[in-house]
């Protein structure tokens, strides 16, 4: 008995020990996150898959559900929180999958429903969320819809996309993204002109018609009821329209959000889609583009409006899509002036790269051999480092670049081969043209992943659907890997790093000597903990002068081996990167 009452002490008094242990951790959990909303898109890191790009496992040259599931531990290892995959639905792929024939089919290429419900369920026991790409802008043309649309202006399919009956002469002129003959084209089975914003095999869809929406949501809560946690909208900034298609004035199309995008009604369908699918099956959403500003911005995302979470903006995009040297004090200037604006209501997506843009390192950084490595690692330091939740693009981890392609008989990309027409027809310097689309081409984020030295960069046993960068064998996952110093592992360290710190999530951002012109230097803040960091934008080395070098008391993390703080000067190396915590 006395064994037993003994016994029956340690135990409460583990027990009481366990509870009163966490109730303190709790404590300071909440007083180190007191008056944060905190939520996993906030705190996550979001990692973009191309999937025609990714891996190939059966020789045909695409990338795959299969090839992923081959490579669900290497994503696991990035320390990324979530997945978002560009479409994969059933399509005949002029727009490379962002003209879809059926929101519901897989595309025979990427695997079977099967498969994919085996990927995502991959993702989930590693604790990684899944993002689905949402392309209800638009549809394809071969979209039931539309081909029943065509037959007769009674059917009800025909409201479900914007018409101009031919009766009632041409169109007013519309502005095709992709098509240089604009957005109308004719249907001769119903005497009608068809809207489009892109190519002319996707017609824009009406989300004016009610019964559209409720179609487009319930395509939403099917994906939701496998197991999706968040939907990124495509092009939505432009879903709504004046179905009474007024005359625009000539030239408009030089402010083609202003004329085209972020209509009041836009609004009423968001807060709709909200309430149909976002709150009741607790997922997130972000659109394409966050509208001409500010104000279009925080109209879309703050909470009290109950329609979208992250604001997603294009402000830095110009900056860097020409071979022309872009300023470092306009780079800061973009990133500091959204961050003030979001500073106390709303959520920023941060990110340099994706699936629409050039390489990140040839953009932004310095694609050399001699600097490659490092200004990557720099790259991906701001990328982590900043308020928002960052977008990265697969192949950034190990700082792929852009691919040589200086004719335009290798571009299959619809949207390069329409501004080739464009430039053409416009009697252009053909030379030079080529010169900038072979630098800011979309092409160049498509070329497949490079995983290792053997042919094809280890992606596919069959022929690539794109040629793979003749630098594989200098950059891939094997190399890579084991490198401590490699652009992967920095990467690795970066993510468990924002992880560790609420900091470098929710802290204020400052920035810090805002005319340096080598040196981005800025401070996250958060209660107790405060991180300093400088990234040197320069294949030079480059020195500053802060108050807060005095106070550094430990070095978070660091791209080179060392770092030269004297007093209240630290030198930086050429595309040094180095966070470190102060007083």
């Amino acid at each position: 008995m006395i064994k037993r009452n003994v016994l029956a002490h340690l135990i409460l008094t583990v027990l009481l020990l366990l509870f009163f242990g966490c109730k303190e951790q709790q404590k300071e959990e909440v007083s180190t996150s007191s008056g944060i909303d905190r939520q996993w898109w906030k705190e996550g890191t979001l990692y973009q898959i191309y999937p025609q790009s990714f891996k190939d496992s059966n020789g045909d040259g695409f990338g795959d559900f299969r090839g992923i599931i081959e490579e669900l531990d290497y994503i696991e290892s990035l320390g990324i929180s979530a997945i978002w995959m560009n479409p994969f639905f059933k399509s005949p792929l002029v727009d490379n999958g962002y003209d879809v024939a059926d929101y519901r089919a897989i595309h025979p290429r990427y695997g079977t429903m099967e498969d994919f419900e085996e990927m995502l369920k991959g993702f989930q026991d590693r604790g990684i969320k899944f993002v689905l790409d949402v392309v209800v802008n638009h549809s394809s043309d071969e979209h039931e819809w539309f081909q029943k649309a065509k037959t007769s202006r009674d059917h009800k399919y025909y409201k479900y996309f914007h018409w101009w009956p031919a009766e009632k002469g041409d169109p007013p002129h519309r502005h095709s993204l992709f098509d240089t003959e604009g957005g109308w084209d004719y249907v001769a089975s119903n005497n009608s002109y068809y809207l489009h914003t892109f190519a002319e095999a996707q017609p824009d869809l009406n989300w004016e018609n009610p019964e559209l929406r409720s179609e487009v949501y319930d395509i939403m809560k099917f994906w939701a009821e496998k197991g999706v946690n968040g939907f990124r909208l495509d092009a939505f900034q432009f879903a709504s329209k004046d179905t009474t298609y007024p005359e625009f004035p000539e030239g408009h199309e030089k402010d083609f959000i202003k004329w085209y995008g972020m209509r009041p009604e836009l609004h009423d369908y968001l807060n709709e889609m909200y309430t149909e699918v976002i709150e009741p099956y607790n997922v997130f959403a972000v659109a394409e583009g966050a509208g001409s500003g500010f104000e279009d911005a925080h109209d879309l995302v703050d909470a009290n409006r109950k329609e979208l979470q992250v604001a997603y903006h294009f402000d830095y995009v110009g900056m860097s899509s020409t071979p022309e040297r872009y300023e470092l004090s306009q780079f800061k200037e973009v990133f500091s002036r959204w961050d003030k604006a979001f500073s106390e209501n709303g959520w920023l997506a941060i990110f340099l790269s994706n699936h629409d843009n050039s390489r990140l390192v040839n953009r932004f950084g310095n694609p050399s051999p001699e600097f490659r490595t490092v200004s990557t690692q720099m790259l991906n330091t701001f990328l982590l480092s900043m308020r928002g939740t960052p977008y990265t693009y697969f192949g950034d981890e190990l700082g792929m670049t852009n691919i040589d392609m200086p004719t335009i008989e290798e571009y299959v990309d619809i949207s390069a081969i329409g501004e080739y027409k464009s430039a053409l027809a416009q009697g252009k310097d053909m030379v030079e043209f080529m010169e900038r689309l072979n630098y800011g081409s979309r092409e160049n984020a498509r070329t497949p992943m490079q995983w290792n030295d053997t042919e094809n960069a280890g992606f596919t046993e069959g022929k690539p659907w794109k040629r793979v960068n003749s630098n594989y064998k200098q950059i891939n996952v094997a190399l890579q890997n084991n490198d401590p110093n490699s652009v992967l592992n920095h990467f690795r360290k970066m993510t468990q790093l924002r992880k560790e710190h609420l900091v470098l999530v929710y802290g204020t951002y400052q920035l810090l000597q805002k005319e340096h012109p080598e040196i981005y230097a800025f401070t996250r803040m958060l209660d107790q903990e405060k991180v300093l960091v400088l990234l040197n934008f320069s294949s030079e080395a480059s020195s500053i002068t802060l108050p807060e070098a005095a106070s550094i008391q430990e070095t978070l993390i660091n791209n080179y081996n060392s770092t030269n703080v004297k007093g209240d000067s630290i030198s930086l190396l050429p595309y040094q990167a180095v966070l470190f915590k102060f007083n």
